[in-house]
């Protein structure tokens, strides 16, 4: 599977359609909502700025997008943003399990840079 972005995850997606919304508070003003859904169907994933139809499997809230992106890159444990509150998961607690192995970044994470003398 390739997300939206371009990303290759690291595991298997549903193969049954799956809606997922992203909310991410900190960016919402009055009125208006920050976020978006991922959709997930026949393996293939794409990003959606409006609701593409359905029922939302899951709704991921993203409280500190830092943190979001830290995991994204594999700088910080999927865990880890759950404790803290970074990140929220609602839903079928099977596929709040399994997605963050649709990371691939998790799985490599970017080296390093070696220090020049």
């Amino acid at each position: 599977m390739v997300l939206g972005d371009g990303i290759p995850s690291a595991g298997p997606a549903p193969e049954t359609a799956r809606t997922h919304r992203f909310d991410y508070p900190t960016y919402s003003r009055i009125g208006a909502r920050a976020g978006g859904w991922l959709l997930i169907e026949h393996g293939d994933a794409e990003i959606c700025e409006t609701h593409p139809g359905g029922p939302e499997d899951l709704v991921v809230v993203v409280n500190d997008s830092l943190a979001f992106a830290r995991w994204h890159l594999g700088q910080l444990p999927w865990a880890a943003a759950l404790r803290s509150g970074a990140i929220e998961v609602h839903g079928s607690p099977a596929l709040a399990r399994a997605l963050p192995t649709w990371n691939k970044c998790v799985e490599a994470p970017l080296a390093q840079p070696t220090p020049t003398p």
